[in-house]
């Protein structure tokens, strides 16, 4: 049988002159104390009653938690009792607060699917890529799709983490799919499939790396633009684009393939950018204007992509623009290695309009407005007047003018 009792230790007086109140536990003539966290001075304890005498003022919160601990752990005892499992560290460890896991029959991975199917229907098929790919890659990882959030901890995310640089990723790469299991984590915690006692990213580090510099020069452009081609040829058609996009102040080429007859609006292409959902209002260049009378047609977009029975930020799309992309890509490399250009890609349209107003003297904050970028503080930027849009014209004529 076990046998408890409140009981004061003053042998332990500490420096403001209370002793701490301690549950006494007796268990075959042997015993042992268990800390309440409760400190009162000699002259408030009842040592009769086992008590807070009135005399304190918080008499009554006092004891309603030491009556509160007392049912604890009388509790956590007679069920170790009933097992024949009684023991002081037993009954120690009993009384440990665990983190309880919110018992769901969701696992990981299918609650990874729900959020992703959620992102294609509001036609975010970008975020809903890359979590597959990160969720793909744990799951091979683990080599089954039945993961638990909880058996997903420091250990199998830094294995995990090794796995991936043995395999050749660069820590982008890297970054990217953490980043994408963190976010389905932290909306497990919000939705309670998973207590958050068991968040595991605290002390895993998601490095970044600094991307290579990926800008051309005036010249290098100079050269591409005068390059001989066959008119029609894949890659006189990857040259086109790259061009176009430039001559946009580096329009993703996502964003480019979406263009419609309705975005051009006074001479101007107006357009929402489908990742940022920001709006931008670019003058067409000359240059600009004939490349897009090259494309001129009848369909739904600018440009002879995606076929107007795909729907709209779809999987389809998706996977059109995909393809498009890394079909330019391989065309505008082979390009550019005819004039002695490397690496020449898409995307380097945008890091050399930039690049090129930077080397021209304009402004970091200029640069970034024309890019719709916020440019230091967030919140200090929203007080700060945004150029006229004449001066952003101005900058992307100038910058145009040079290659011509």
């Amino acid at each position: 049988m076990v046998y408890l009792k409140f009981v004061l230790n003053d042998k332990r007086l500490k420096e403001d002159n209370l002793y701490p109140v301690v549950i006494r536990v007796t268990h075959n003539r042997n015993n042992t104390t268990i800390s309440t966290g409760i400190r009162v001075s000699a002259n408030d304890w009842d040592k009769i009653l086992g008590q807070v005498k009135r005399t304190n003022p918080n008499f009554q919160l006092l004891n309603k938690k030491l009556t509160e601990l007392h049912l604890k752990v009388q509790k956590v005892a007679l069920q170790l009792e009933d097992n024949n499992e009684f023991s002081f560290e037993n009954l120690k460890e009993g009384l440990i607060d665990k983190p309880k896991v919110i018992q769901r029959s969701l696992t990981f991975n299918e609650y990874a699917k729900q959020i992703i199917q959620e992102f294609k229907e509001v036609k975010r098929t970008g975020n809903a890529v890359v979590y597959q790919t990160a969720v793909n890659r744990l799951e091979q990882f683990c080599g089954h799709s039945k993961l638990k959030f909880t058996e997903i901890n420091f250990t199998l995310l830094d294995n995990f983490s090794r796995h991936l640089t043995v395999k050749g990723l660069k820590p982008n790469s890297i970054g990217n799919y953490f980043r994408s299991i963190r976010a389905i984590y932290n909306k497990a915690i919000k939705a309670k499939l998973v207590d958050r006692s068991f968040y595991p990213f605290t002390e895993i580090s998601i490095k970044t790396a600094r991307t290579a510099k990926r800008a051309i020069t005036i010249d290098d452009l100079a050269k591409l633009s005068k390059l001989e081609l066959r008119p029609n040829s894949k890659e006189w058609h990857a040259r086109n684009y790259f061009f176009l996009s430039f001559n946009l102040i580096g329009i993703s080429f996502t964003d480019l393939v979406y263009l419609k007859p309705e975005n051009i609006v006074k001479g101007r292409v107006v357009y929402r950018r489908r990742k940022t959902k920001k709006e931008y209002s670019i003058k067409l260049t000359t240059m600009a204007q004939q490349l897009l009378c090259l494309y001129r047609q009848t369909g739904k977009y600018l440009l002879p992509v995606l076929s107007a029975r795909i729907e709209e930020d779809s999987t389809d799309s998706k996977k059109v623009i995909q393809q498009f992309i890394k079909t330019t890509n391989k065309w505008l490399s082979r390009t550019g290695k005819q004039v002695q250009i490397e690496n020449l890609t898409t995307y380097v349209s945008r890091h050399t309009w930039a690049t090129t107003a930077k080397r021209l003297g304009y402004s970091n904050e200029l640069i970034a407005e024309a890019l719709g970028h916020e440019y230091g503080n967030k919140i200090t930027n929203i007080y700060l007047d945004t150029f006229d849009q004449s001066v952003v014209d101005e900058v992307n004529e100038r910058i145009v003018k040079l290659i011509e």
